[in-house]
């Protein structure tokens, strides 16, 4: 059976169409779309013109799935549609031109759907989980295989650019200015464990790109998905430390991330230096997948 899920997030609308069997899935296509709808909101409100830019990614996607003959969709929204006062308003509006129904995920769901996607592929027991996303970023601390904590904090990527940054890339004002929201916003939230060091499962585009970053830069093979915690502190430190060569890097590497490259490293830095954490790694799974897993085919 093919399934088709759709991800209405800040930054990216991503789409994924997985073939599924009795509690499994294999993914047969990938979409996604830069959208930027944290961008379009106006005192917390969703402008019309980022109403009608969602509405157009899924009309894309939806040509998409008709050419492809796939009728089993679901759609999610996380901050995007969830961090606005007109949420009503706009997922009526997205619903009326497109015909898909749109469930809006709390904070909490989607750290939790985020987390089980992950550990799809990451069997770990123990650890910090970590989603930054484009206008929130979702920790969760397990042990022995369950959730202790599921939280969502008001700071993404691309939240952090728009709020602090008036060129392509942040000086050292906006860099502080970024330091100290993200500081703000997980206030609480981060609490080194007293024993031993944890690793640090992330998914989403942040935590991908800058594992692209780490590759190049410390010449780390090609298939891994792990970077250690001194590793993603010196990649913070270099990019943060002269314009040029971060543009220089992130446009070689992850063009369409030149806005918000810098505020997600500046996120992933604080939660792997809060939590005290010993490596990062990448899960190419994540909330799509644990939605898919948890809310579809109804599996843990």
């Amino acid at each position: 059976m093919k399934q088709a899920v759709i991800d209405i997030g800040s930054n990216s609308m991503r789409l994924t169409v997985y073939e599924t069997g009795q509690g499994t899935f294999t993914i047969l296509f990938k979409d996604k779309i830069m959208a930027g709808l944290a961008g379009y909101v106006e005192n917390g409100v969703l402008t019309q013109e980022g109403i009608s830019q969602a509405c157009e990614g899924l009309l894309s996607f939806q040509a998409t799935l008709e050419a492809l003959d796939i009728r089993r969709v679901a759609v999610f929204a996380t901050a995007s549609l969830r961090n606005i006062r007109n949420t009503s308003q706009a997922v009526n509006l997205i619903q009326a031109a497109t015909g898909y129904p749109i469930e809006v995920l709390s904070g909490q769901e989607e750290a939790r759907w985020g987390y089980y996607g992950a550990m799809r592929e990451v069997n770990l027991a123990d650890g910090v989980f970590v989603d930054i996303g484009g206008a929130s970023t979702e920790i969760v601390r397990f042990s022995q295989g369950t959730i202790q904590d599921a939280v969502s904090c008001p700071v993404g990527s691309l939240k952090l650019y728009r709020d602090h940054v008036k060129k392509i890339l942040p000086n050292a004002q906006a860099l502080t200015a970024m330091e100290k929201a993200v500081s703000q916003a997980t206030d609480g939230v981060i609490q080194k464990p007293r024993a031993r060091q944890l690793p640090l499962v992330c998914v989403g585009g942040t935590a991908r790109a800058a594992l692209k970053l780490a590759k190049h830069v410390y010449q780390l093979p090609e298939g891994t998905n792990r970077v250690s915690a001194r590793q993603v502190k010196e990649l913070c430190a270099l990019v943060c430390s002269s314009q040029k060569q971060a543009a220089d890097l992130i446009l070689k590497l992850a063009p369409e991330r030149i806005h918000t490259m810098i505020p997600g490293l500046l996120i992933l830095r604080q939660v792997a230096e809060g939590f005290g954490v010993s490596e990062m790694i990448v899960s190419k799974y994540g909330v799509r997948e644990g939605y898919l897993c948890g809310r579809i085919l109804k599996v843990s």
